[in-house]
């Protein structure tokens, strides 16, 4: 039996090679697949569809970083559903990365997979879990820790909570403030994500820049 028919029904971690995981990736059966690969196992996760609560929390995410960074002057790039890959060693696609202050143009257009070798990892990245909460928690976090990102953040469907680390030394640890963006906290993203459950974004959107107006006012 094909493992892989089987690594698409449970979205579990199975062991390959890395000729094996580009393999997968080019079957057609898997186009629509967010791929990761890190210590000599592949994951192959179904990107769609995606659920309503899951593409909310995703997009208020969005909104509360884009809006921050533009009144806060931040410079960044914000790439969606993105991969980044060291050829030979690992993958990964999560729901949002940001590359953020000088690093905000690293990347060129024209680039398709962002090859690590050559460009740097971005700052944050972010995974939005409903299904997956087990492994953003575990296996992922060890993955971006080993790769360097500087700060990870994983959205917690279920109970509208973002759990923010910042990531050194092959470690990481729980945050309140963000550090690459500088004064945001985390707690103001999950006030976000509780208000989008009954709020429209606009609603949701201009919450958040009363917010953030009033941290320079006050």
């Amino acid at each position: 039996m094909n493992p892989l028919s089987n690594l698409i029904a449970s979205d579990t971690w199975v062991p390959a090679t890395w000729k094996e995981y580009l393999s997968a990736l080019d079957d057609p059966t898997h186009a629509k697949s967010k791929g990761y690969y890190s210590n000599g196992r592949m994951r192959l996760e179904m990107q769609l569809p995606v659920g309503f609560d899951h593409s909310t929390d995703h997009s208020v995410i969005s909104l509360a970083v884009n809006l921050y960074s533009i009144l806060k002057a931040i410079a960044f790039r914000e790439l969606d559903n993105c991969s980044f890959r060291k050829p030979g060693y690992v993958e990964f696609q999560p729901d949002l990365a940001y590359y953020v202050g000088t690093q905000a143009t690293a990347i060129p257009n024209g680039t398709d997979v962002v090859n690590l070798e050559e460009y740097p990892v971005p700052d944050v990245v972010v995974e939005v879990a409903k299904s997956s909460l087990l492994d953003d928690r575990t296996v992922k976090r060890f993955l971006y820790e080993e790769v360097g990102i500087a700060e990870y953040w994983i959205v917690n469907v279920e109970t509208a909570e973002v759990l923010a680390y910042q990531m050194s030394d092959r470690g990481s640890q729980r945050i309140d403030v963000s550090m690459m963006f500088p004064g945001l906290e985390i707690a103001t993203l999950d006030q976000a994500l509780q208000r989008s459950r009954n709020q429209d974004q606009s609603q949701v959107g201009a919450w958040l820049m009363a917010q953030f107006q009033s941290v320079d006012n006050g």
